[in-house]
């Protein structure tokens, strides 16, 4: 029976494991005015009148996802993508996210608040789930510098992404990128990188026309996945050179996810997102006698053609070296991609991912053995809620948070097809794709708004979010690590020691601190087998 279009419900969701990253539970979920309201066993509510019960017995009842990267109604390489901000959305929540991240990105030369404006309006109207905007940084000026801080101040945008590819278009220099990382660590947001070497891929591509390839495989041969690998290298190293937190989009391969993963465990404050993409399928596609079938899989970076591609960045986002997932959903039709029929560099960039994500990462993360129910919903909702400053209203089911939730069946399958899928596109790049894991049930903002295949919602009800900068998740580390720095710069920071030294003997250097001098005494220690032997006092040395 459908549900009453109501803007919220009081809903009780009985029975189901509740899953957040940290825990899973056996409880009951209530709902009312868009919050949950309460956690826990056996819950009654009162009145029972227009309480909507849901059954979630045998089923996970988990936070709605996020989508940390996607492309609506975006215009690019002579043409639109084809899923708008009500298609797109839509299919989101019948795949059980409830919240996009899309970008509003500004032509060279262009005002980002302008672009901003311009995404909003395109949005607003139509979204069937909430949403936010990164912004992208495709020049720089003080003049867009001054835009990033009045963003952040007064449009709710804590988050920045540079194009190192797309020469000509969106990429900028190393020393723009140095500029714009400076200025989000100053404003607290999150900078974002697109990670390839746009001179090489250039290049390249007039390398492979030069040789008569002109089909999809030409887009793969002239970025190279090594071409992915070294911008990686270089953004995180300007981030570190200013201690700013950076966040790599659609790591695609191998060789740029162990540059991440190396990063991190040097304790750099960078998050990798593989896409729905990479994880689920790989490049073998470009090199299809179908020239349909082959364009339908262009997109930058590219996908592999290496098969154990999607197994090597699952196995790395299972255990922390990669943070969250995206899609980078920006869908073409087969005419739409059939504008480089001739010429592989004219074939608009983007696939399809919105609505298929959440399935493609249990199938190939749960189901398959890699990652638990917990850290599935890590890396499908509460990481990007934690980064993008949104937890725990967001990416968590506790008292206060908003009610975006999801009933997921794990014993249920489904087949991922064009014909049946509701986005708007006529091509599934995982067309064929048996997938455990379906949600069966999407709460959106206290209401039911996707359940048994049927949908309860209209354009517009969804809303755009504000993100706060200063992410505790990203900037605690930083902020803490520019404290150590500026108190060892400090002369007024009290008497400090400062070891070094072998197994045998160590120096010990006290400084003795005064506003108009620093006196360091070296005394030597001498160490006898494990304890430590000293031939003068503590006090003595002090005085």
């Amino acid at each position: 029976m459908p549900r009453e279009n109501l803007a919220q419900q009081r809903i009780l969701i009985k029975g189901g494991k509740v899953v957040n990253d940290d825990l899973s539970v056996v409880a009951d979920v209530y709902v009312e005015d868009g919050v949950v309201q309460q956690v826990g066993p056996n819950l009654n509510p009162e009145p029972l009148t227009g309480l909507v019960v849901l059954d979630a017995t045998n089923k996970l009842v988990i936070p709605g996802g996020i989508d940390t990267h996607t492309h609506m109604q975006f215009p690019f390489m002579g043409s639109t993508s084809k899923d708008d901000f009500y298609t797109g959305t839509k299919a989101a929540i019948a795949g059980g996210t409830t919240m996009i991240i899309d970008f509003a990105i500004p032509q060279k030369g262009c005002s980002l608040i302008e672009a901003f404006d311009t995404w909003k309006n395109w949005a607003d109207p139509k979204v069937c789930c909430d949403y936010a905007l990164h912004v992208a940084v495709t020049w720089w000026s003080s003049k867009v510098k001054e835009e990033m801080k009045s963003l952040v101040q007064n449009k709710g945008v804590n988050s920045f992404k540079m194009f190192m590819a797309y020469k000509d278009l969106y990429m900028v220099n190393d020393e723009e990128l140095y500029e714009a990382f400076s200025c989000c660590k100053e404003l607290g947001a999150v900078a974002q990188v697109h990670a390839e070497n746009g001179e090489l891929i250039a290049q390249g591509a007039k390398k492979m026309l030069a040789m008569g390839i002109t089909g999809p495989e030409g887009h793969e041969l002239c970025r190279p996945e090594e071409v992915e690998a070294e911008a990686t290298q270089r953004a995180i190293t300007i981030a570190n050179a200013v201690n700013c937190p950076l966040y790599v989009v659609h790591v695609m391969s191998k060789s740029a996810a162990r540059v991440i993963s190396n990063a991190r465990r040097e304790g750099k404050v960078v998050y990798g997102e593989p896409i729905a993409a990479s994880l689920g399928t790989d490049g073998t596609n470009y090199w299809s006698k179908d020239w349909a079938h082959a364009a339908a899989y262009v997109m930058g970076p590219p996908l592999r053609p290496d098969p154990s591609t999607p197994g090597f960045l699952m196995n790395l986002l299972a255990n922390d070296d990669l943070s969250v997932t995206g899609t980078d959903n920006c869908t073409f039709d087969i005419c739409q991609k059939a504008l480089g029929k001739d010429d592989f560099t004219k074939i608009p960039n983007g696939v399809n991912g919105v609505e298929d994500r959440m399935s493609v990462i249990w199938e190939k993360g749960v189901y398959s053995g890699k990652m638990d129910e917990n850290r599935f919903v890590a890396v499908t909702s509460t990481n990007a809620a934690k980064i993008f400053n949104l937890y725990p209203k967001k990416g968590k089911i506790a008292v206060g948070s908003d009610a975006d939730i999801v009933i997921w069946d794990p014993k249920a399958t489904r087949t991922i097809s064009a014909k049946t899928h509701h986005q708007a596109n006529n091509f599934n790049i995982f067309e064929g794709m048996v997938c455990h894991g379906v949600p069966v049930v999407t709460v959106s903002r206290g209401k039911v708004v996707y359940e048994g295949g049927a949908f309860n919602v209209t354009a517009g009800e969804g809303k755009y979010v504000s993100r706060p900068p200063f992410p505790p998740y990203v900037y605690e580390r930083v902020r803490q690590r520019e404290q150590i720095k500026a108190n060892e710069n400090d002369p007024a920071v009290p008497t400090k020691a400062v070891h070094s030294g072998s197994n045998n003997q160590s120096t010990i250097n006290f400084l003795r601190v005064n506003m108009k001098q620093q006196k360091p005494i070296n005394i030597k220690l001498g160490f006898l087998h494990k304890s430590c032997h000293c031939n003068l006092s503590l006090k003595e040395i002090l005085l």
